[in-house]
C-alpha cells in the first residue's frame, strides 16, 4: 500500500516548494503522471508536476504563461493571452486545464476556461498544444463553441476512443457535452445539454466498465464556497442521465471537484481516486489552496460515494 500527501494540507513537491495545480488534471503517459492546474503565480497560468507513485512530485515546467507563443489555426480564435493596462501586460483567467494525448496527431492538447482578468462575460474555451507533454505549449487562442457561453470544464476520451469536452454554459445554468473533431482541436457536435437550470459547475466524468455506466460528477454555483456535490450516471454520453444524487457530505468535505484518476493497481484492479480542490480562504484563493484524495466507492445501487480519510491509501 502507498500513502499519498495528507488531505487537506499544503502539499509540496520534491523541492518542497508548495504544489500549484489548482482545477487541474491528470494525464498518464510512457509510466508517469502528469499533473497540470493553474498557477496563479507572477505570470504563470499553468504549471505541470511529474510523479512515478502519486506521492513524490516533480516540478517540470510552467507550461503556459503570459509569454507563451500564440499562433492561429483553421478555428477563428481570439489570441489574447494578456491584456494591456498602464502601458504593462496584465494576467487574463485561464482556469480548469485539462490535457489529453492525440495518438493521431501525436500532440498534447490542452483545453481551458478563458476569461479577461476583468471579469467574466467571456466565457470562452481555449487551447494550447504541445509536442511533449512537459515542454512549452503554444497558445491558439479561445473562441465560444458554437457561439455558447463556456467556463468550469473537463476532458474526457470514451471506450472508442473519442474525445469530448464538456462544459458550463448558458451563465453556468446547463453543462454542454461536446464531442471533439479527430484532433481535438475543435468540437465536432454538441450531444447534449445537461441539467437545464440546475447551475452545476466542477464537472468531472469517469467510465466504469464493470457496469458500463458514465459517472459525471460537479458542484453547485457558490463562488468559492464549498458545497454539496453530485453525482450523475449514464449508459450513453448521449442517453438520458438519472438525476443528480449526493456525492460526499453537504460540503464534499469541504472541496470542489477537480478530476476523477483511474488508478491502475498492480494486480489489475482499478480504484477511481477523487481529487478535490480546497480553495484557500481570506481571499488568498490560490497560495493557501490545498487538495484532498479519495477512493470513489459504489454501493448495492451503484451510486458512487466517497468517505473521509486524512491519508488515502492506494
Amino acid at each position: 500500500m502507498t500513502k499519498l500527501q495528507p488531505n487537506g494540507t499544503l502539499w509540496r513537491d520534491t523541492d518542497g516548494n508548495p504544489i500549484h495545480a489548482h482545477g487541474g488534471h491528470m494525464l498518464v503517459h510512457d509510466g508517469y503522471y502528469y499533473w497540470y492546474g493553474e498557477d496563479r503565480r507572477d505570470d504563470i497560468y499553468v504549471s505541470v508536476y511529474r510523479s512515478k507513485n502519486l506521492v513524490d512530485w516533480d516540478f517540470r515546467r510552467h507550461v503556459l504563461t503570459v509569454n507563451s507563443p500564440c499562433e492561429g489555426y483553421r478555428v477563428r480564435t481570439d489570441l489574447a493571452l494578456f491584456r494591456e493596462a498602464d502601458g504593462k501586460k496584465k494576467k487574463v483567467n485561464i482556469e480548469r486545464p485539462k490535457v489529453l494525448y492525440n495518438a493521431k496527431t501525436k500532440k498534447f492538447v490542452m483545453w481551458a476556461h478563458y476569461e479577461n482578468g476583468e471579469n467574466y462575460l467571456d466565457a470562452r474555451a481555449c487551447i494550447a498544444t504541445c509536442d511533449t507533454p512537459d515542454g512549452d505549449f503554444v497558445y491558439h487562442g479561445s473562441f465560444n463553441p458554437y457561439g455558447n457561453m463556456s467556463r468550469d470544464c473537463t476532458l474526457f476520451i470514451d471506450n472508442e476512443n473519442d474525445a469530448y469536452f464538456i462544459s458550463a454554459s448558458r451563465d453556468n445554468a446547463d453543462l454542454a457535452v461536446y464531442r471533439l473533431t479527430e484532433d481535438y482541436m475543435n468540437v465536432d457536435r454538441q450531444v447534449h445539454t445537461l441539467f437545464q437550470g440546475e447551475f452545476r459547475e466542477a464537472p468531472a466524468l469517469f467510465y466504469r466498465r464493470n457496469n458500463g455506466k458514465y459517472y459525471l460528477l460537479s458542484s453547485w454555483c457558490t463562488g468559492w464556497a464549498p458545497n454539496q456535490g453530485t453525482c450523475a450516471t449514464a449508459h450513453k454520453l448521449n442517453g438520458r442521465w438519472s438525476l443528480n444524487h449526493p456525492f460526499g457530505d453537504k460540503t464534499t468535505f469541504d472541496s470542489q471537484p477537480s478530476f476523477v484518476l483511474p488508478y491502475v493497481k498492480e494486480n489489475g484492479e482499478t480504484v477511481f481516486l477523487y481529487f478535490g480542490d480546497r480553495w484557500g480562504g481570506n481571499g488568498d484563493k490560490y497560495f493557501t489552496s490545498s487538495y484532498i484524495v479519495l477512493p470513489i466507492r459504489f454501493d448495492e445501487f451503484d451510486h458512487a460515494y466517497i468517505n473521509w480519510c486524512d491519508v488515502c491509501e492506494i
